[in-house]
């Protein structure tokens, strides 16, 4: 998608995206993160909190009389507003009868140049999830998250058969001719990894479009470049830098299982081993000058 600045009007694009991948055999959809605004995050900015709503809300209620008249699972992206001054990076997994029956608030919080997010959302405290929909288990996790090979591992072993990151990233102008193309290779290529070493699929969902968060600054130009993987890595279908598209592909259990009996990385995890995983930091520090 090529989100505007009028939140009914993203909703409503959303809205017809949904019914064309429905037509088109989907059964469970994801939207993009902060599908509802332009990507607020570039700038510093109090008012923008009013982008916010509850949930359930306003989003969620639209969407699920959607996803109960098509059938379909769709995972929502929203702004979450969950009391005064507390703000999440969210998204509400919401059934084929319309019902919500999950929520995955964003764990992982950049702060870097243009990517404000810090300011914005309080960290998750859901932890990481799976959650059962009509048409198989999934789970959410958004952005930033799919740096993480903790974040996919966690989802995976509560049982996910495909990791859904909605997202919103991009290139900052004056950086995409010297480092663009490395920085969406190591994008794909990290969630790539995610799917192989876990043995799921792995669906990231971009935006598309240059948004600048005022005339005179130089904004960020949004890569979409949207894909599924398979649990080998393989790309089902990818979309293009600049045009909004639909993406579909089938997800074979009868393959996952095929994968992870030949690739067995779960059964053959050292689980004794691995303590210090949740340490910050392990390398030895010394403090002579």
């Amino acid at each position: 998608m090529a989100c505007s600045q009028h939140p009914d009007e993203n909703l409503e694009k959303a809205e017809r995206f949904i019914a064309k991948a429905t037509k088109q055999g989907a059964k469970i959809i994801c939207l993009p993160e902060l599908f509802r605004s332009q990507y607020f995050c570039q700038r510093e900015d109090a008012s923008l909190f009013d982008l916010a709503e509850p949930i359930p809300g306003p989003t969620t209620k639209a969407i699920g009389k959607m996803a109960k008249k098509l059938k379909v699972a769709i995972i929502t992206p929203i702004f979450e507003r969950r009391d005064a001054g507390v703000y999440h990076n969210s998204a509400a997994v919401i059934d084929s009868d319309g019902s919500m029956v999950g929520l995955y608030r964003k764990m992982h919080i950049p702060d870097d140049p243009g990517y404000f997010e810090k300011y914005y959302f309080t960290p998750g405290d859901l932890g990481f999830q799976s959650f059962d929909t009509k048409y198989g288990r999934i789970a959410p996790l958004i952005c930033w998250d799919q740096w993480y090979p903790e974040s996919a591992r966690l989802a995976s072993l509560l049982g996910a058969t495909v990791l859904f990151y909605p997202t919103a990233i991009g290139w900052h102008p004056d950086e995409k001719e010297r480092h663009g193309g490395a920085q969406r290779d190591a994008w794909k290529t990290i969630q790539r990894g995610h799917a192989i070493a876990n043995g799921v699929y792995v669906a990231a969902v971009n935006r598309i479009g240059l948004e600048k968060p005022t005339p005179l600054s130089k904004g960020i130009q949004f890569w979409g470049s949207s894909f599924i993987a398979d649990p080998q890595g393989v790309i089902l279908a990818e979309a293009s830098t600049d045009k909004e598209e639909v993406l579909i592909a089938n997800v074979d259990l009868a393959h996952l299982e095929d994968i992870r009996r030949n690739w067995p990385f779960l059964r053959d995890r050292r689980i004794d081993a691995y303590s210090g995983i949740t340490s910050r930091y392990l390398a030895k520090e010394t403090w002579k000058l």
